[in-house]
């Protein structure tokens, strides 16, 4: 298994998952343990224009912790196979940890300002 998490140089889950400096892709053992860290440049620009869903996938990536996160980068990802949990925040490597534990939860609210964004003339192709 794997969970990849929108990271800052400083290991701290980034706000927004379309500007992050890189993602870190955390390899779990079956035991639920860390096994690996690495770190997967991001591309520039928005989340759901970026191929990285197909990159994250294809290095089999099943759940992605995130911060902020739009609607279109949600669709995208969940298209890849990789399921989505919003609202994270924290040292990545911890809030990881908690998750294996079962103590992390979807905020069940996608980034507004990403959403108002994409209303004004920036928009995402899905297809």
């Amino acid at each position: 298994m794997k969970i990849a998490v929108p990271v800052t140089k400083e290991n701290q889950i980034d706000s927004h998952f379309g500007h992050c400096e890189s993602y870190g892709v955390f390899s779990i053992s079956e035991k639920k343990e860390i096994t690996e860290m690495n770190r997967v440049a991001s591309p520039q620009g928005c989340g759901c224009k970026s191929d990285i869903a197909s990159v994250l996938a294809a290095d089999g990536v099943s759940v992605m912790l995130a911060g902020g996160i739009g609607g279109g980068a949600i669709n995208v990802l969940n298209n890849s196979g990789i399921e989505v949990i919003r609202g994270c925040s924290g040292d990545a490597t911890e809030v990881v940890k908690l998750y294996l534990s079962g103590l992390v939860e979807d905020s069940g609210s996608s980034c507004r300002q990403h959403e108002a964004h994409h209303e004004h003339g920036h928009t995402c192709s899905h297809n």
